[in-house]
């Protein structure tokens, strides 16, 4: 994708959606870390289904922590790795009361310590909770990054420089939303929806997908 057409592209997905929201349903910072802890491998609906019976009993690190392993387990065994996600989860409960008063740390650095959050749920954190403009790369950005010339790489930590270097400062903030956005619902993995897509001018893509007969 040529640099001239980035800022096209971007103004167009802000026309229609200008205000970009994740689809994860939460109710404070804490319940944002948890649901994104508990999005890998899984559908964000599939986590909302579970997390609308945990939160209001387990909202707080403290109230997670009382529910113990087995309660947790059993709120969230709907979601894929359902076991190893609880470990993690609790195990970041306990250093978020034990060092942060039951808050989220607001750094990289202190978000990538805690058990099971890596790079991308930092990112995630930091851009929903605290309005930093950082680039959580999932599989739906990395092909649309990839797909359109917009930012490729082999990596995800690739493309996140990438989109970075190449993401004009005015669309930092929601950039992330937006390509999300876009591969889940119309850059899909099998078949590009092309002829739904509205930015499909400025992108590399070739040959675009018809239309169903």
């Amino acid at each position: 994708m040529k640099k001239a057409d980035i800022p096209l592209f971007f103004a167009t997905l802000q026309a229609a959606n200008p205000h970009p929201q994740t689809e994860l349903e939460y109710g404070s910072h804490f319940q944002l870390l948890a649901a994104v802890l508990l999005s890998a491998q899984a559908t964000d609906a599939g986590v909302n289904k579970a997390t609308r019976r945990l939160f209001p009993v387990a909202g707080t690190p403290q109230a997670m922590l009382d529910l113990g392993l087995a309660g947790l387990e059993e709120h969230i065994k709907t979601i894929g790795l359902y076991r190893s996600k609880a470990k993690n989860l609790l195990a970041t409960c306990a250093i978020l009361v034990e060092r942060y008063g039951g808050q989220i740390p607001r750094t990289r650095q202190e978000l990538e310590q805690l058990p099971g959050v890596g790079r991308k749920t930092a990112n995630v954190v930091l851009n929903v909770a605290f309005g930093e403009p950082t680039m959580a790369v999932d599989t739906h950005i990395f092909r649309v990054s990839n797909r359109t010339g917009l930012a490729p790489g082999k990596t995800p930590l690739e493309v996140e420089q990438r989109l970075l270097q190449r993401v004009p400062q005015e669309y930092a903030l929601h950039a992330h939303h937006w390509l999300i956005l876009l591969g889940r619902y119309v850059c899909q993995a099998r078949k590009p929806r092309c002829w739904e897509c509205r930015v499909s001018a400025w992108c590399d893509y070739r040959p675009k997908t018809p239309p169903p007969a």
